[in-house]
């Protein structure tokens, strides 16, 4: 029997949040044009294997911005206005009863990583979570997605794959991998159905 598979991106599927750059200009007035370029710094550092906590980065940013701000009380901030869609997630669970294995494939640091582990949801609907901050590939590298096929002896054309990001889909699809930019749960729903053949 062939082995069918959904590989999922993490943020902006299954944890929704207001973006943390628009946070910062409503609740900081830093503009969005000048925290933009010193995320993406920072996300450069620390997504990448076993990097080293991201908080050194951010605590030089805030002594520029002039914002008091510990490193618990950040987590708390940023993490703590996200929510999870259960309705994606009860798809998942769905799929995975169905015998279709489901994993996540997720550009993201060492605090972040530690603190979604905590989510009960992951271990009733996930097969497994890749993290780049444990595998070092960092999406768009076709090396993410290979890592995935090659560990649990997949092939690409019996895989589907949806991200937010339509530089990862186009990445993804360049290896083989079915891919679809992620609108809404119901959208998803009919592509996986007609992919897999789901009644």
């Amino acid at each position: 029997m062939v082995t069918k598979a959904v590989i999922f991106d993490l943020n902006g599927i299954f944890i929704r949040s207001m973006k943390l750059s628009e946070r910062f200009e409503k609740d900081f007035k830093i503009p969005i044009s000048e925290f933009v370029p010193t995320l993406s710094e920072i996300m450069k550092k620390t997504r990448e294997k076993n990097a080293p906590g991201s908080f050194q980065y951010w605590k030089e940013a805030f002594v520029k911005w002039k914002i008091e701000m510990s490193e618990s009380d950040f987590w708390k901030y940023w993490f703590g206005a996200e929510t999870v869609d259960e309705e994606m997630v009860a798809l998942a669970k769905d799929l995975r009863e169905k015998g279709i294995k489901i994993f996540i494939l997720s550009n993201n640091f060492k605090e972040r990583a530690e603190f979604y582990k905590e989510y009960p949801w992951v271990s009733d609907s996930i097969d497994k979570v890749y993290f780049s901050y444990h595998t070092g590939f960092v999406k768009p590298d076709s090396r993410a997605w290979q890592h995935i096929l090659e560990e649990n002896n997949l092939q690409a054309e019996d895989c589907i794959y949806f991200d937010d990001q339509e530089s990862n889909t186009l990445a993804a699809h360049k290896i083989g991998i079915e891919s679809y930019l992620f609108e809404n749960v119901e959208k998803t729903k009919e592509t996986i159905k007609r992919k897999f053949s789901l009644t």
